[in-house]
């Protein structure tokens, strides 16, 4: 569990810093964004947030995260902001790492981002609302990641997604 306040860490607990592979100390203070691969996941996700945490709701998503010694893996994180209007005033995470196994497949961030949210069952609609894109920009992402792995349907490329 991790507090924050404008996407700074600020106190979280043994439990958080070490599935990082830092001390409390170490995070204390600094930025989230050092416990991403890139900066873009980073700007990406907190897009994602800024429109899903206002007035106290709860939101939750998956993603790669990075480790102190450059380990990459997957976490499931809930968030609930504290302030009505701004979500990143305070807020308070809790990560919890999955058993998905990381691969440098030729998926980018943003195709990762949209098979994430089919992942959990969201139309192209609803992805398009989340993110801000168009409804068919979504489809032309995910028909592109059906072609890449060589999938027939969205089940099958949900099933890739899953056994990486």
């Amino acid at each position: 569990m991790v507090f924050a306040t404008h996407r700074i860490i600020r106190d979280c607990n043994d439990e958080f810093a070490a599935l990082f592979g830092y001390e409390r100390t170490d995070l204390s203070d600094t930025s989230f964004s050092r416990l991403y691969p890139a900066i873009a996941d980073f700007v990406r996700t907190g897009q994602m947030w800024r429109s899903h945490l206002p007035g106290g709701q709860v939101y939750y998503d998956e993603r790669i995260m990075e480790g102190a010694d450059g380990r990459r893996f997957w976490c499931r994180v809930n968030g609930r902001s504290r302030h009505g209007v701004d979500p990143f005033a305070e807020a308070l995470y809790c990560f919890e790492p999955m058993n998905r196994p990381v691969t440098e497949a030729t998926v980018t961030g943003r195709q990762r981002q949209i098979l994430t949210l089919v992942a959990q069952g969201k139309t192209n609609s609803a992805i398009a609302t989340e993110v801000g894109l168009s409804k068919r920009t979504v489809e032309a992402h995910r028909l592109r990641m059906m072609r890449q792995v060589g999938v027939r349907n969205t089940a099958e490329l949900i099933a890739w997604f899953f056994a990486r």
